[in-house]
């Protein structure tokens, strides 16, 4: 575990439990991945099917999550079809992983954020990541 991140529930495939250990986020680019997965590993250019929640750090509300819908999302990975923090962090880890990624500004929405889903331009985001397929 990286120091300064958020803890997580380890249940693949259940409700995310987001618990901030601090105020303030660690610095930069963070990834734990809080279960090691035994399926194949995702590489750049592949399309990655995931479950997701997200917060702003130290929020109670997700901003996003495809848990509460019920509805995986699939999308390109490390081609720039979501922000890099996802690009950076979900290549290198296998099917049936968990993580917990902590995304600065420059690596999620940028300094204008994206206000229409509560998110200001110096929120560090973070994102429950379960890995369920890659083709």
């Amino acid at each position: 575990m990286t120091s300064g991140m958020p803890q997580v529930n380890a249940e693949f495939g259940s409700a995310p439990v987001v618990v901030f250990p601090a105020p303030e986020p660690p610095a930069g680019l963070k990834v734990d991945e809080i279960v090691e997965g035994e399926g194949p590993m995702v590489r750049r250019g592949d399309t990655v099917t995931v479950n997701y929640h997200g917060v702003v750090w130290g929020g109670d509300e997700p901003f996003d999550s495809s848990f509460d819908r019920h509805q995986p999302a699939s999308f390109g990975i490390g081609v720039g079809q979501v922000i890099q923090g996802w690009d950076r962090t979900v290549p290198g880890h296998n099917i049936g992983s968990r993580l917990v990624v902590s995304i600065p500004p420059e690596y999620g929405y940028g300094s204008r954020g994206m206000p229409q889903a509560g998110i200001g331009g110096t929120d560090t985001l973070v994102f429950v990541i379960d890995i369920i397929s890659t083709r």
